[in-house]
């Protein structure tokens, strides 16, 4: 993790966080009260995977808050910051899925998905409904269904959407020794 913070990084957050923001509008409902499936989690996963977890942490920390701000008039901080968690997290190892150097192979989207599970249960089955608890006294048995069924909905769309991007996305990287990163 010693990669230098630059203008790609720069811009990928700016890009990442707008694209995030205008997804907020696309929901898929699921059935349960406020949880739907959103693209939006694959971008950002897919950024992460790119960029790293500092890009992966803003994009899902400002495109989260300013997207609730924007569409719903307030902001819901206990799904901020887990969102931020998964940008983290799933940019923790982006130089092992060698997506700008065209590696992105069957082990690293393995690799990929089993870093996504892990950040989206600590995000989403952990860190959501205690926030949910603590900042909102919401009740228990409420928002732990939610942050179960708002893991399963975003493992689904990273596992699926996001995992298609990344291998889309190395290919091209891959025939552009342009879109590589210096070390």
């Amino acid at each position: 993790m010693n990669k230098k913070f630059g203008i790609r990084e720069v811009v990928a957050i700016g890009i990442g966080t707008a694209l995030f923001v205008v997804l907020t509008e696309i929901q898929i409902p699921i059935g349960i009260p406020n949880t739907y499936l959103q693209p939006r989690m694959a971008v950002l996963a897919f950024l992460a995977a790119v960029f790293g977890p500092v890009v992966g942490g803003v994009i899902g920390l400002l495109g989260h808050a300013l997207g609730d701000a924007l569409f719903y008039g307030g902001v819901w901080w206990s799904w901020v910051f887990p969102e931020a968690v998964v940008g983290i997290g799933v940019g923790m190892l982006s130089k092992s899925y060698k997506v700008l150097e065209g590696g992105f192979d069957r082990g690293a989207a393995i690799r990929f998905n089993l870093v996504q599970i892990i950040a989206n249960a600590l995000a989403w089955i952990l860190l959501a409904p205690v926030l949910d608890i603590l900042i909102y006294a919401e009740p228990a048995n409420k928002v732990f269904i939610q942050g179960a069924f708002a893991f399963l909905g975003n493992i689904i769309i990273i596992g699926v959407l996001g995992t298609i991007l990344l291998f889309a996305y190395s290919r091209v990287a891959g025939k552009s020794g342009s879109l590589q990163q210096e070390d």
